[in-house]
């Protein structure tokens, strides 16, 4: 396999194969000069799960394969990047080296979850997969398979062929979605499995064989907001829960989205814990989800993750990326510093008349509702079918007539027009739900706050971008006022995917301090 790994890194790629081709001649080579590692968007990769094998870090992931703007996660196969130098970004793609179906004969096609691979001290190679269960009479069908080959790539065989080593119904009864497997082979030989989502999270020791449940299965607390996709690893003596997690909240030191998830992280000195809560090591990146694997490799840890960067990504379209991470060893037990997430290198701005981005965004429903997410306004993205926190929204069970957004900046600027792009569930109208508001304005700050004049546009439709257009005016702050749709005495919520405000002339885009101070401060 080393051999394989060398002859194609050497080699290269002059054009790249189709997803076809790479299948049937083996690994494609692929230059990733920075993240995400497959960019192109030909595949998608999550759920990343590094394992090193002698001089070649591998890891494995799921496959993305929804349609753009669906939501959901179609998933059916896995696949593995190899190297043998992270910083090289020189890596060789795997594509599906396993289906749930081929490999588990009791599971059912599709749901290739997130899954991991360890290296056994048989010198075999052990797969646990999260797969759906066919048949049963489970209230959810999610289990976890073992399966087993001599070569990382496959072909993998299920180690446990009378069905899931892990199951609402095996060993003992659970209610809890058993997805999300993570192993450790400690020091001393001893198998260790963890799993759960939905902020449940189990942990168990496995017998030597790396498959038969051994002990109690313990139900872990301590881990300050866990949600899902546990990595168990050991570093200095000191055990490691890294997991996802969604505390949500505005003074939240992991997110401000309940739909959005950090990679938080606990220590403990075994491996069944008591686990202890030690802090955020990756904030929230361009997915909703957030799911990470880290692993010492040449004397460096590495940590994989995924996000939406690649062409065409999105929430259900992600790709794996990986960076270094950097060890705090002053303190006991070590810290793990925060990641910064490093992107490849993306095109030169060109110039525009928006300067949104350079705006510190505020609204009249702070604390933001933790379904939704203020710098949605101003992130440049729109989608088709949204999630709630791609919008700044203001649904609750009693919406007020009139809300507003605002934009604060570190300097006055001077600005012409505006576009703003409006989501809804419900038709212009309604009072209930979230619709388009009846009508809607902009003001700008002087002294108090001052309607634009010769207001043009202003349009309400959902779904494109709605146009307006009014006297220049130089000014710090800004806000576009809507007066909500209403029926029967009640009034629909809002929701704004972007808010662009438009400069008379295009200039290159600069950035703010994302600080800037409150409207009424304005000079």
């Amino acid at each position: 396999m080393r051999n394989e790994l060398k002859r194609a890194l050497a080699a290269g790629a002059a054009l790249l194969l189709s997803p076809v081709a790479a299948c049937a001649a083996g690994p494609e080579a692929i230059h990733a000069p920075g993240n995400p590692i497959l960019a192109d968007g030909r595949y998608y990769s999550t759920d990343p799960a590094p394992v090193v094998d002698g001089d070649t870090l591998w890891i494995l992931a799921g496959r993305d394969e929804a349609p753009a703007d669906v939501n959901d996660f179609i998933m059916n196969e896995w696949q593995l990047l190899a190297t043998k130098d992270p910083a090289s970004g020189d890596w060789l793609h795997y594509p599906a080296i396993a289906k749930p179906q081929a490999v588990f004969k009791w599971a059912e096609e599709g749901r290739a979850y997130a899954g991991q691979i360890v290296k056994g001290r048989d010198g075999r190679f052990y797969l646990y997969a999260p797969v759906l269960q066919a048949g049963g009479n489970a209230r959810d069908r999610f289990a976890i398979g073992v399966a087993v080959s001599d070569s990382m790539t496959g072909p993998w065989i299920d180690a446990h062929p009378s069905g899931p080593i892990i199951s609402q119904t095996t060993p003992v009864a659970n209610d809890i979605q058993n997805i999300d497997p993570t192993v450790l082979i400690d020091d001393d030989g001893k198998v260790y499995i963890y799993w759960g989502t939905f902020g449940q999270l189990r942990g168990m020791e496995l017998a030597a064989d790396m498959v038969t449940p051994k002990g109690a299965e313990v139900k872990v607390e301590g881990l300050t907001g866990f949600f899902e996709a546990p990595w168990l690893m050991k570093r200095k003596g000191v055990y490691y829960m890294l997991y996802a997690g969604n505390r949500a909240g505005p003074k939240s030191d992991c997110t401000p989205a309940v739909y959005h998830a950090c990679i938080a992280y606990g220590t403990a000195t075994s491996p069944l814990g008591p686990w202890t809560y030690r802090g955020v090591m990756l904030g929230p990146v361009s997915s909703t989800t957030s799911h990470a694997g880290a692993v010492e490799f040449k004397g460096r840890w590495y940590m994989a993750y995924h996000t939406a960067d690649a062409a065409g990504g999105g929430h259900f379209r992600r790709s794996v990326a990986v960076d270094p991470i950097e060890w705090d060893d002053s303190v006991s037990p070590p810290a793990i510093r925060k990641l910064i997430p490093t992107r490849r290198s993306q095109p030169a701005p060109t110039a525009t008349r928006n300067i949104a981005g350079q705006a510190t965004a505020g609204a009249s429903n702070e604390p933001i509702p933790v379904q939704y997410w203020i710098k949605a306004l101003n992130d440049g993205i729109t989608k088709a079918s949204p999630l709630p926190p791609d919008t700044w929204g203001t649904w609750s069970p009693n919406n007020p007539p009139r809300q507003w957004v605002e934009y604060r900046f570190d300097a006055p600027v001077t600005v012409d027009g505006a576009r703003i792009w409006f989501w809804g569930d419900q038709p212009a109208g309604s009072g209930i739900g979230v619709a388009p508001p009846n009508t809607w304005r902009m003001e700008y700050w002087d002294g108090g706050w001052k309607p634009v004049v010769g207001p043009k546009g202003f349009g309400t439709e959902v779904g494109a971008f709605q146009d307006a257009s009014f006297a220049p005016v130089t000014t710090r702050c800004l806000r576009a006022v809507f007066d909500a749709s209403s029926a029967g005495g009640t009034h629909a919520a809002v929701a704004v995917q972007e808010w662009e405000v438009l400069a008379p002339s295009p200039a290159l885009p600069q950035s703010g301090s994302g600080h800037a101070p409150p409207c009424e401060a304005a000079r």
